[in-house]
């Protein structure tokens, strides 16, 4: 979840406002610099990961709608 998430979704189910959301977010970030750069850093990769792995299968799809036989009455 990232920080717009985290926002909506304090907002959404306990009511708390994003301005206090983000100032808190923003504070956690000053305090474990490390922990956000890793967090961050395991985000992208995923987000990479997914489009790649979507990217593959939009292929395969592809691939065999190409080569599947097509649907003919004789």
């Amino acid at each position: 979840m990232n920080k717009e998430e985290c926002m909506e979704a304090l907002s959404k189910h306990a009511n708390i406002k994003p301005v206090i959301t983000s100032t808190v977010w923003k504070e956690l970030q000053k305090e474990n610099k490390e922990f956000f750069e890793a967090y961050d850093k395991q985000r992208e990769d995923r987000i990479l990961e997914m489009e790649t792995m979507q990217r593959v299968f939009q292929k395969i799809i592809a691939d065999a709608a190409a080569t599947s036989p097509t649907d003919t009455d004789n």
